[in-house]
């Protein structure tokens, strides 16, 4: 099992990569893509597992089934189409970078993915003999994580948040469209009940103080909404930032890199907006 460093946009520890035995687990955006290919050393992968379909954790993976046709994906149903033909995912997340130009800086280009190479997850199964898949919403209503069982690691994409070291501060990253609280907190009460050895986070590494930190990721959770409920997009995100620097020191600005406090704040008031109006 490695991590591998996606480099993204020239900074370390933003994005990690997983790969376990051939397996990629959230193999980063296409913008990375030649870091990706250095580290796999031009060998094929087994399969791609995607924890959701963000561009930060999936961006890459039409590319790498451009590359290799017969590249199997695995990915959640609610995320399969947009897999598949991701138009309106691309213009949806054009608004957040000031239009496709500013996406395909930060992301690189996204290229579909044929319907054929895509595996279908919902949610309890067993693929590749070895990762237990689970239904895993809050960020993302297509969210899944996936323990391995051989290792007990967790892979969970930002369920659990974001904890750069050398840091231990841990934000998770309310981005829209569809945050949802509760789900979120069913999300992580189901990854404590795994009983985790270690987690294995995108934003960024191993964690293996696996129950104070996902303590630390409900807590971040229920602070930012209370945040948005308070406070407009200025000092909402002011707010945020002021409590990276202080928990986060010299690694601040990669936290900020990782779960963007604009996009933090849309993400969470977007959700009360929406419970307001229920």
């Amino acid at each position: 099992m490695r991590a591998i460093d996606a480099l993204h946009l020239g900074n370390e520890k933003v994005i990690c990569i997983w790969e376990v035995d051939g397996v990629l687990i959230d193999p980063g955006p296409q913008s990375t893509e030649a870091t990706l290919l250095e580290a796999l050393g031009g060998e094929r992968p087994r399969a791609v597992l995607l924890t959701h379909i963000h561009f930060d954790h999936a961006g890459v993976t039409g590319s790498l089934v451009r590359r290799w046709p017969d590249l199997p994906v695995h990915v959640h149903e609610l995320g399969a189409p947009h897999m598949v033909s991701p138009e309106r995912l691309v213009a949806s997340a054009a608004r957040l970078y000031g239009g496709e130009d500013g996406l395909r800086r930060t992301w690189g280009e996204v290229v579909p993915v044929p319907e054929r190479n895509i595996h279908v997850l919902r949610g309890g199964e067993t693929v590749l003999g070895d990762y237990r898949v689970e239904y895993t919403p809050g960020h993302a209503v297509h969210h899944v994580s996936f323990l391995h069982e051989p290792s007990g690691t967790a892979f969970v994409g930002d369920v659990a948040g974001v904890r750069i070291p050398p840091a231990e501060h841990v934000m998770v990253p309310t981005v829209p469209p569809d945050v949802d609280i509760e789900a979120w907190d069913r999300s992580i009460a189901l990854v404590e009940g795994w009983s985790p050895a270690a987690l294995a986070l995108t934003h960024f590494g191993r964690v293996e103080d696996v129950g104070p930190h996902l303590r630390a990721a409900r807590a971040s959770l229920h602070e930012i909404v209370a945040l948005a409920a308070r406070h407009g997009e200025e000092a909402f995100s002011a707010g945020i930032v002021d409590r990276v620097q202080r928990g986060a020191g010299d690694v601040a600005e990669l936290y900020v890199q990782a779960a963007p406090p604009p996009q933090l704040y849309l993400g969470a008031r977007r959700y009360l907006d929406k419970r307001a109006a229920a």
